[in-house]
């Protein structure tokens, strides 16, 4: 507000100090005194604004007082000129190093702070507060389970909810390393103990692994080692033949059972192989060995008979298996019989691809199909078809084409 301005003494006239005097006056060099004598009238017509001004006259309850700067918060009498501060040059400028901002550290989660499965909190709608879960509402995993630590909210009334609907709720994953109540231990042994049916697989699974292996061990047996044992053993039959030709031994007449008497030459094929008397199985055809038909219906002549049909047998697979090409013989294919004497030569004439097992028919003296008509000197070859089978028999025929003594040399179907 306006400071008023003290009057003058009716003289007018200056007193001691120069100023001009008055009675009850204030000198000039009062001015300040004068002015905060008039702020603390605290006039209300003067005042515009009711709680700004420092009267209690105004002051009211609705309206909070104003901040006051500091200046304004001291008397009018110490409200003294603040000096002013000298104007600092202005300095060159230089470029200041940001500050390193401290690193916020991430809030822990929901998670961390209350355990991977605690119930989270649900926002209230009416209040927008937190609240806990309902374990009342819809059935959760795990709420037929037994409440605990890594389950929790569920119990006896989960329980019984999910009794009602017919299963058991799964268990949350378990933590690692968290132990196991009795009752889990229990479920988790017997969980681990096979069952009946686990057992009975298993042991027929083994039961088959076995028999597999043994079978793939015969086939490797038949196919394979036999092969090998009976070319040893025929090779060993050979050598000793020859060595009995070559000291004077072997003469021909009556042999013993498994007796070689004979080498059974057939060019074509690359087959050498020792004739023995019979067709025994284990003495002479697993033997690698060929055999004579020398046995009641199934007797045949021998080489040397001045007629009949010298009749061999021998297999086809495994064991040594002499007789596996002769479906390759074509007629005039020389087949040669040595024996301690003499070569016999015969060539090939017909061959019966198959027929039955008992037709021995095939080996009788002028033999049906053979295309031979009367009596002679014939050569019958029989073995097993088809292939790895012994249902069949295919039957090969031969006629003597040439008889030459030893002393003359080989023929020339076995020089050639």
């Amino acid at each position: 507000m306006t400071a008023l301005r003290p009057e003058h003494d009716s003289s007018g006239a200056p007193d001691a100090n120069g100023a001009h005097g008055g009675g009850g006056g204030f000198a000039h060099g009062d001015a300040g005194a004068l002015e905060a004598a008039v702020d603390h009238l605290a006039d209300p017509l003067t005042d515009p604004l009711p709680g700004q001004h420092p009267s209690p006259w105004f002051r009211s309850a609705s309206v909070e007082p104003r901040q006051q700067s500091p200046d304004q918060q001291r008397s009018p009498v110490q409200r003294q000129p603040r000096p002013q501060q000298p104007q600092q040059q202005p300095q060159s400028p230089v470029r200041q190093q940001p500050e390193p901002q401290p690193q916020s550290t991430p809030e822990p989660t929901y998670e961390q702070l209350y355990g991977a499965y605690a119930p989270e909190p649900i926002a209230d709608d009416e209040t927008v507060g937190l609240r806990t879960a309902d374990t009342r509402r819809a059935a959760e995993p795990g709420a037929g389970l037994k409440a605990g630590p890594d389950r929790p909210g569920e119990g006896r009334a989960a329980r019984r909810k999910a009794a009602k609907k017919g299963g058991v709720r799964p268990s949350p994953p378990r933590p690692a390393g968290a132990p196991l109540s009795r009752l889990e231990a229990r479920r988790a042994e017997r969980a681990r103990r096979p069952s009946p049916g686990a057992v009975i697989s298993r042991g027929l699974g083994e039961v088959f692994i076995t028999v597999g292996v043994l079978m793939l061990l015969f086939v490797t047996y038949q196919l394979w080692w036999t092969n090998i044992r009976a070319q040893q053993q025929a090779d060993g039959a050979a050598h000793d033949l020859q060595e009995d030709w070559a000291s004077g031994k072997g003469k021909p007449g009556t042999f013993e059972p498994g007796q070689g008497f004979a080498l059974l030459h057939i060019p074509k094929l690359d087959v050498v192989v020792p004739v023995a008397e019979g067709i025994d199985k284990q003495k002479v055809l697993d033997r690698g060995m060929v055999g004579h038909y020398n046995e009641g219906a199934t007797k045949t002549a021998m080489p040397d008979a001045r007629t009949g049909n010298f009749a061999v047998a021998g297999h086809r697979n495994t064991h040594g298996e002499p007789f596996r090409y002769i479906n390759r013989l074509e007629p005039g294919d020389p087949i040669v019989v040595e024996t301690q004497d003499k070569y016999f030569v015969y060539k090939m004439a017909n061959i019966l691809p198959q027929t039955d097992p008992g037709n021995t028919s095939v080996i009788g003296p002028v033999p049906p199909g053979s295309g031979f008509t009367k009596p002679g000197r014939y050569i019958t070859l029989t073995t097993c078809t088809p292939e790895f089978t012994s249902k069949y028999r295919m039957i090969v025929w031969g006629k003597m084409a040439e008889e030459r003594p030893r002393s003359k040399g080989k023929p020339s179907a076995l020089v050639n």
